[in-house]
């Protein structure tokens, strides 16, 4: 019931923020901000040094076992590229598993241990073999190779497919591509680089805020 529960809420959220930095405090910084503005679905990359330090960190602060509602957030885990890594950072807390293209083994190990697995596709025929190994919800990469209307494609012979366009994904784009049927998006540099220049992590939250309202009004 946890996986279905979690697929839900992601489902719910919409939107994914994608963290890379370059120490864990730093990606633990980000989060905090995204989680303040009204993101709840965090994704730390495994690009970050000493990524599993970061989840472990934000699992312990964040999860439903840690904590109450209020302060509730989905740590996940993103650039998964086999088993071995999907397992470490599911023991060190990640509520599901993102990858950069779709690794059989990686999402039978997820489906195993009941972790929603998101992996990176490009093709009809990639989607149709995730969807064959019980994948719920495919990871469009890059996105900003395609146009909303992408989707609509898609599902023309895969209407079944959930579909997360990540890469690419802004502010002045969102809205289109919720409306096309993508099930959520996935935002990453956009939603750092001003902080990370800056200095300023509270412009995370603040970004972090457009999103959502972006969000909400596409939904509405």
């Amino acid at each position: 019931m946890k996986k279905l529960k979690l697929l839900q809420q992601i489902s719910e959220e919409g939107v994914v923020a994608v963290l890379r930095g370059e120490t864990p405090e730093e990606v633990v910084e980000m989060a905090e901000q995204a989680i303040e503005g009204g993101i709840k679905v965090i994704e730390v990359t495994m690009t970050v040094p000493f990524a599993l330090q970061a989840i472990e960190k934000l699992a312990k602060k964040y999860s439903s076992t840690a904590n109450d509602k209020g302060n509730y957030a989905i740590i996940g885990v993103g650039t998964v590229l086999d088993p071995e890594t999907a397992r470490a950072a599911i023991l060190s807390g990640a509520e599901f598993v993102v990858g950069p293209s779709l690794n059989p083994d990686t999402v039978t190990l997820c489906n195993r241990y009941r972790i929603p697995v998101m992996p990176g596709v490009m093709t009809i025929q990639e989607i149709q073999r995730a969807l064959e190994l019980g994948v719920d919800i495919v990871k469009l990469f890059p996105g900003n190779l395609y146009s909303p209307s992408m989707i609509k494609a898609i599902k023309g012979p895969l209407p079944q497919a959930n579909i997360m366009p990540t890469g690419g994904v802004s502010l002045s784009n969102l809205g289109e591509w919720i409306k096309a049927g993508a099930v959520a998006v996935g935002i990453g540099s956009d939603l750092t680089t001003e902080a990370v220049k800056t200095g300023d992590y509270g412009l995370v939250a603040k970004k972090a805020a457009q999103y959502i309202e972006a969000y909400r009004a596409a939904k509405a």
